[in-house]
């Protein structure tokens, strides 16, 4: 009889990929996958440590699934990803109830440590993070069958004060476009339809491999996909996007109208002290130069407030270049000191109702933004990729836009759809209703 094992993903969908590609070898190297902790064998827990309540969830739900060692059938538990890589050998004693920890670049040997016997395979995997899946990887979306992430490049070379992913996934390197088509392919043929592309600088893709590969290239590859319809970038680092990209989303129908770029603050302090490369004045430059290229582009980006030293007026500054942008999506995350950054060193380190006093400020405004802009929508017809049913209103179907990403983006709750309208299925609906962040829109015959 096969062994159960039952894998719990923290964190991103850049995460979730990599669980994907254990999943994938997990399944391949004869395991048997389970929704039930309690019916596992073996426990996977695939972490995240980006900021201190990741690393909290993380190490909770860690302790949690090691209760199965004792509650139900499980004789092995490994735990794997950012937090392993961020405190190394140091969690073997602090978590002895784990039997194996494997770092953000050692994921790929699960199957050789749960199939090794018992103590052949050391404890720890953990090293300077060298691996990054490709085609021949045996992964399985988890996401939606319609629906997947797709990672084009893993780690980092920018050097942000506030942010620890370079220690966690090591330098920027890319997978070739070749290998990328072929996943798109390989995900198409189980009937996958949307590609949103995600790494930590989508920017740079290409440019560690000196030889020509940037994304304009990319995209325009995965745009002659078969069965791909949506194609969506997701974590453009704003300074160095390529023309290539730009003319690539206003020529190629395949890929959404859409640029989620993080910019992270507005004020010239605390960009500098942020290690940003850029000032409020060099944003903008870039935010005219992507609407010149693309006029109907949305724009997705995020905001930290509560930055060491951040002020009134930089925050005052923030907000006016917020409500000056009009951008599409906004997300805004509160300053978390972490441990190891060069930011967790830095003075005047800002109090948490302050930091939350100025989350729900900016929220506020981009909300006023939001609802305005999807108000203009109203009375207009939509192509929408149906999604399934609502979590919290089962009857209700969503449906998402070209310039509506899954997870952090608003949606359309379709009123009155057809037998025919399922997930999957791209369907017209004409917009009736506008909320600060999501539509209503009635599903058109036909």
């Amino acid at each position: 009889m096969a062994e159960r094992v039952h894998l719990v993903s923290l964190g991103c969908p850049k995460n979730r990929v990599d669980s994907e590609v254990m999943v994938g070898k997990l399944v391949g190297g004869g395991f048997e996958l389970v929704d039930d902790p309690e019916q596992a064998d073996v426990i996977v827990v695939n972490t995240c440590s980006f900021i201190q309540p990741a690393t909290e969830e993380s190490i909770d739900t860690v302790l949690e699934m090691a209760g199965y060692k004792q509650s139900g059938s499980c004789r092995k538990l490994v735990v794997t990803g950012c937090m392993v890589q961020r405190f190394g050998t140091a969690l073997e004693d602090e978590l002895p109830e784990v039997d194996h920890f494997l770092g953000t670049g050692e994921y790929h040997r699960i199957t050789d440590v749960l199939a090794a016997r018992e103590g052949a395979a050391p404890r720890s995997y953990v090293d300077t993070p060298l691996y990054i899946h490709d085609e021949l990887a045996p992964r399985l979306n988890s996401w939606k069958p319609h629906s997947a992430y797709l990672k084009i490049s893993e780690g980092c070379d920018h050097r942000c004060a506030f942010c620890i992913i370079p220690q966690l996934r090591g330098k920027m390197r890319s997978r070739t476009i070749p290998s990328l088509v072929a996943e798109a392919g390989r995900l198409a043929s189980q009937g996958v339809v949307e590609l949103n592309l995600v790494s930590q600088d989508s920017t740079a893709f290409g440019r560690d491999l000196a030889d020509g590969t940037d994304l304009g290239g990319l995209l325009r590859g995965l745009a002659r996909v078969d069965g791909i319809e949506w194609i969506r970038l997701h974590y453009a680092y704003p300074i160095g996007l390529p023309e290539s990209l730009l003319r690539a989303i206003a020529e190629e129908d395949k890929v959404c109208s859409y640029l989620d770029m993080p910019l992270q603050h507005a004020s010239g302090p605390m960009l500098k002290a942020m290690r940003r490369g850029v000032t409020r004045a060099g944003q903008e430059r870039i935010l005219d130069r992507v609407r010149r290229f693309v006029p109907d582009v949305a724009i997705r980006t995020t905001f930290i407030v509560g930055f060491p030293g951040e002020t009134d007026a930089d925050f005052a500054e923030l907000l006016d270049f917020v409500q000056a942008q009009r951008f599409d999506r906004v997300g805004v995350f509160t300053y978390c000191q972490e441990e190891g950054t060069p930011a967790a060193e830095l003075p005047g380190q800002v109090p948490d109702d302050v930091k939350a006093e100025r989350q729900a400020a900016l929220m506020a405004a981009q909300a006023d933004i939001s609802r305005a802009a999807l108000t203009a929508q109203v009375g207009r017809t939509l192509r929408v990729l149906v999604d399934g049913p609502d979590a919290e209103h089962p009857d209700v179907l969503t449906a998402r836009t070209a310039t509506q990403a899954p997870e952090v983006d608003g949606v359309v709750f379709l009123d009155g759809p057809g037998a025919d309208v399922v997930p999957g299925r791209f369907v017209d609906v004409r917009i009736t209703q506008a909320a600060d962040h999501d539509l209503v829109g009635r599903v058109l015959p036909g």
